[in-house]
């Protein structure tokens, strides 16, 4: 048996591999940061058809230990068909069993964006979807960060922002983006052409390219959340913030989405602004009805689970979402997906998915659609 982890997304250490029915493993921690829970590895070298069990031995003392309650690993044989492995979270490890059926098995902690697919889903955008390229920031370690404007209509005044990937282990973030893409690219969507006529749209599908190739959970290469970086961004430790807030001043925003993934809550909600000082009862109705469209589309989502609204005023305005709303004055939400399932459709063979984070990508455009006449009202 082989285990490696030494690729886009990886992360293990071997701890003892001497017993192939309990291999002892654990998850390394971001870089310059206590923060961990991804994992992505590969086992070679197996024989077909026999029983393997695995053992993410520091389980409890990860980020969120209450996110192993209810959850199950993700594995594939080929690296685009994933299915769940059912897992127990027992005496601080999480432990998974699998009768193998190929010489090679990937295991991870959701099905992983590779940076080869987001070089796949820019050149897409900008071949397929007609998007440009406006400008190109750079993480720590220089790897480029896009935002691609799609605008149809010189008449269209609304901006629209989508952003993805803040956290680098929220790998259903950039899938999510993917959805988005692909809708953009269809003709006689009538939705699409709607929000075209009205809206631009700047899309940023990767905000922390550097942590998502090191296998990352939480943080970019300086140890640093980016999404609480959004009141104090600079060039030498935050730079993809950075960039991202310079363009939003140049350009505008009329409505802000930043896409992530919740560890512990099995279910797609948004996080709001009520806790900002600037928040008003028109900002309020924006919030209740985009999550009502969602819901009245058939969108996987849902209102009554979530975080706790904040108070008025008392708002953490290092968050990406309450940043752009207070300094905007707009419509400005987190979008939360699980990484178990979503418990209102339950589907025990995939949990939740790349294709259902891309269908709500595509589920969240027609809300846009049918809002973006009344954002400034």
């Amino acid at each position: 048996m082989q285990i490696s982890a030494d690729f886009d997304s990886g992360n293990i250490a071997v701890i003892d591999t001497s017993n192939p029915e309990n291999v002892l493993l654990a998850i390394r921690p971001d870089t310059k940061s206590g923060h961990f829970q991804w994992f992505h590895f590969k086992v070679d070298e197996l024989e077909e058809g026999k029983h393997y069990g695995f053992s993410l031995t520091n389980a409890s003392q990860s980020s969120y230990p209450n996110a192993w309650d209810g959850y199950n690993v993700v594995a594939s044989y080929d690296q685009r068909s994933w299915f769940r492995v059912p897992s127990q979270f027992a005496e601080g490890a999480l432990n998974f069993e699998l009768d193998v059926q190929a010489s090679k098995v990937w295991f991870a902690y959701f099905e992983p964006y590779s940076r080869a697919r987001h070089d796949c889903l820019i050149e897409d955008a900008r071949t397929l979807a007609g998007a440009e390229l406006v400008a190109t920031g750079k993480s720590i370690e220089g790897r480029d960060i896009p935002l691609l404007r799609i605008k149809r209509h010189s008449q269209a005044s609304r901006k629209i922002w989508i952003i993805a990937q803040q956290h680098p282990g929220e790998h259903m973030a950039e899938w999510f983006m993917e959805g988005v893409i692909e809708r953009l690219q269809s003709n006689g969507d009538e939705e699409m052409e709607t929000l075209l006529d009205q809206a631009e749209l700047y899309l940023v599908p990767n905000v922390n390219p550097d942590g998502a190739f090191h296998g990352h959970l939480r943080t970019n290469m300086a140890g640093r959340d980016l999404n609480r970086a959004w009141q104090s961004a600079t060039e030498a430790e935050t730079p993809e913030v950075y960039f991202i807030q310079q363009q939003m001043r140049e350009i505008g925003v009329d409505m802000f989405l930043d896409i992530h993934g919740d560890e512990e809550i099995a279910h797609v909600f948004t996080a709001g602004c009520s806790g900002n000082p600037t928040f008003t009862p028109r900002l309020a109705a924006l919030e209740e009805e985009f999550g009502r469209r969602l819901i009245e589309h058939g969108a996987e989502f849902q209102t009554l689970f979530g975080y706790a609204p904040q108070q008025f005023g008392e708002a953490n305005t290092s968050l990406a979402a309450n940043s752009v709303g207070m300094e905007f004055d707009c419509l400005s939400l987190t979008i939360e997906m699980p990484f178990k399932d979503h418990d209102d459709r339950p589907n025990p063979q995939t949990g939740w998915s790349s294709a259902r984070s891309k269908q709500l990508g595509k589920d969240v455009l027609s809300v846009a659609s049918a809002m973006v006449d009344h954002l400034r009202d």
